[in-house]
């Protein structure tokens, strides 16, 4: 279906209308945008659902500073209006189709300065909320150019609740903190995570994207950005006293902002709002709809999987990534607890072949690991030279014959520019060794020296790698990067990032509040998929070691239900083997969830609080249910509406036993099957920090 209608009005009765609102609606009339340039030159816009205020009149500007301009005072020099009502069909994804339907509003600007520099600013209103951006087109007088800072502002209603985390340069691997915007503060809760801070460079007072908000008129609204491709990142800066959030951009090395050449065009800044959390969930496919389509022609070598892998086992302290921790003269001495060794991967490559997994993560395979973290040293690892004790073509051979891939792990260690120069070098061995898949890493701090992780720069790379290893055919994983904003539509080989505090945070530090899980969908996953690696059964780490006191911050059903509320078409398995082997029968679950799906359905969910939702299979019939809830234990009362009408499913439901409790008795679990309809009502009891994750098959199949 596709349909569009465009509106032209001529260039004087733009003048002559100029300093009258102009607007647009919503398709479904819900949503109200009006913009206006005031007696003062300066263009602003307000937003409004209904009778409420979603944005009061913020205006929109921008600094230059070569030329040295100040972009805020503009003519009005015409406008056009126009809608789009189409579907298209994702790679993979949460649904097999998407409906793009908006009405957008181009404005063409003039600037009041000598430059008369030209600037259209793009405003597109969907059902779910607003997207804009600024564009530069061709012109003699603006060839190129250097942003000294935007200034778009966010005028919102009032003091809402935020869920926020520090607006830092070069992480987003914090808890998340529930305020008011009057009381952020940013530099106090950077401070506090000792593991983080020491690689934290942040804007005072800012906060970063997405941002998840709760007005007291019960209106949710969330904040961020999509599209961000040559261009750095987008923080807030919270004016506690007017409730005004102002876009600060992340600098490079000399303060600049970014770099451009006309024609050009900033990322979209995106506003979702909604009376309903569950609007807000969905509302991701907004942030898709603005990104360009894909531009990889052939994505037959794209294939959404579930993995396991050697990388656990060293975050939990049983093996290392280096091979000897130290050296003798020019001669590598083993310590004997390196993970990547020939028997250890064959061992997960069996298990990954005895339960269907098609592929191996291996981390710690290259040289290198003895002398990398925190030095700031350019040439640290070639990615194609491998330990003594780690055999890649036997290995290749191997995997090969049990039917596994091996995925490969390009840690940077934040010297990006050597990756640079390795890049074809590194993806041509991987294509000769049989890897379809690689993980990336950028810890540490950023070489070229005074970059930031999401500074221009660095944006541009991510972009560079999703271009490069789709040339070669090859599925990445980026860790580390800027947080996402949707590219995994036009580049669908770029699997998943992290861009958030992961699961891994719980083995050795102060770990994941048990909200933490409930809050992530809301905020990091609104930009795309997250790599978060749940499926942890063996929660406390006294486990491994007496003296530990560090655990998994929830149950373990809880760690299940993660593969339905936390998506990405490549998820780990990310426990040892041996700790399935011991709960085979909850594994059942983790083996059987798919990572592609036709159709989502988000059903009853609260920010910070909990999250109820249904997904179904895009190769079968089959459904999968999911409940998670914070710290406190809750009982939801849930339908199964969402199931085709007049069939009958089994359900099997992996949820808390009547004791669990996350800190209590966190592997505590009880799995049940009945049958169910579309007609079926439960009542589900999740425990403290607990979880339930249900199967819902066709009863013809489940007698297969």
């Amino acid at each position: 279906m596709k349909r569009y209608f465009t509106l032209f009005l001529s260039l004087a009765g733009a003048l002559s209308a100029a300093a009258q609102p102009l607007g647009i609606s919503s398709p479904d009339k819900r949503l109200q945008l009006t913009v206006q340039t005031g007696s003062d030159g300066r263009l602003r816009y307000a937003l409004k659902m209904g009778s409420r205020d979603v944005l009061l009149p913020g205006s929109l500007s921008l600094q230059l500073k070569e030329p040295a301009l100040d972009l805020s005072l503009f003519t009005v020099t015409d406008h056009k209006v126009s809608s789009r009502d189409e579907n298209w069909a994702p790679v993979w994804g949460e649904y097999a189709r998407i409906r793009d339907q908006h009405n957008e509003l181009r404005l063409q600007l003039e600037d009041r300065s000598e430059a008369h520099v030209r600037v259209d600013v793009v405003f597109r209103l969907f059902n779910e909320g607003l997207g804009f951006r600024y564009e530069f087109p061709a012109q003699p007088q603006l060839q190129h150019f250097v942003v000294a800072e935007e200034h778009t502002e966010f005028r919102l209603a009032g003091d809402h609740q935020a869920v926020w985390i520090p607006g830092d340069y070069d992480t987003n691997e914090y808890p998340y903190s529930f305020t008011r915007l009057s009381n952020v503060d940013a530099v106090a809760v950077a401070k506090q995570y000792t593991e983080i801070s020491t690689r934290a460079t942040y804007a005072p007072n800012a906060v970063q994207t997405p941002l998840m908000m709760k007005g007291d008129d019960g209106l949710y609204i969330n904040i961020h950005e999509a599209a961000l491709v040559n261009y750095p990142a987008m923080n807030l800066l919270v004016d506690k006293a007017t409730n005004t959030l102002t876009s600060h951009l992340v600098p490079d090395a000399v303060g600049n902002k970014a770099y451009l050449q006309t024609p050009a065009r900033t990322p979209w800044r995106t506003v979702i709002v909604s009376d309903k959390a569950t609007d807000i969930l969905a509302a991701n496919r907004m942030i898709l709809n603005l990104n360009e389509p894909t531009q990889v022609k052939n994505t037959s070598f794209i294939r959404p999987q579930k993995f396991v892998g050697v990388w656990w086992e060293m975050h939990v302290g049983k093996s290392s990534w280096d091979y000897a921790g130290t050296q003798a003269g020019s001669s590598l001495v083993p310590h004997g607890r390196h993970g990547a060794n020939t028997p250890n991967v064959k061992r997960y490559i069996d298990f990954a072949a005895k339960h269907g997994f098609p592929g191996v993560l291996v981390e710690g395979w290259n040289v290198g690991w003895e002398d990398w973290f925190g030095k700031w040293k350019e040439h640290v690892f070639d990615f194609v030279t491998p330990y003594p004790d780690f055999q890649v073509k036997e290995l290749q051979a191997y995997a090969r014959k049990r039917g596994v891939k091996l995925i490969m792990h390009h840690e940077t260690s934040g010297s990006v520019t050597n990756y640079e120069r390795w890049m074809d070098t590194a993806y041509r061995f991987m294509k000769g060794h049989g890897y379809d898949a690689v993980k990336t890493g950028y810890v540490g701090r950023i070489i070229p020296r005074g970059e930031h992780h999401d500074g221009q720069w660095m944006v541009n790379h991510y972009n560079r790698v999703a271009a490069k290893t789709a040339g070669y055919g090859i599925m990445v994983d980026m860790h580390e990067p800027v947080r996402s904003t949707g590219l995994h539509r036009t580049w669908p080989n770029w699997l998943a990032s992290e861009a958030a505090r992961g699961n891994e945070f719980n083995a050795w530090s102060s770990g994941n509040p048990p909200a933490h899980e409930t809050i992530l969908p809301f905020t990091r996953l609104m930009g795309g998929p997250m790599d978060y690696t749940p499926g942890i059964f063996e929660i406390k780490m006294s486990a491994y070691d007496p003296a530990k006191t560090q655990q998994v911050h929830t149950t373990l059903a809880k760690q299940l239900a993660l593969y339905v509320t936390m998506y990405s078409p490549l998820q780990m398995a990310a426990d040892l083997p041996e700790n399935y082997e011991k709960r085979m029968d909850a594994f059942q679950f983790i083996k059987a969830v798919p990572v592609d799906w036709s159709d989502t359905r988000y059903l009853a969910a609260e920010p910070g609080q909990y999250i109820w939702m249904a997904r179904k299979d895009k190769k079968s019939n089959d459904w999968y249910a999911a409940a998670i809830t914070n710290e406190d234990g809750r009982t939801l009362d849930v339908d199964f509406s969402f199931l085709d009408p007049g069939r009958e499913y089994t359900a099997t439901i992996y949820r808390d036993a009547d004791d669990a409790h996350w800190k209590d008795n966190p592997m505590a679990y009880t799995i049940e099957k009945r049958t169910v309809n579309s007609n079926t009502k439960l009542q589900l009891k999740l425990a403290p920090g607990g979880g339930s994750a249900i199967s819902l098959w066709p009863v013809v199949r489940a007698k297969k």
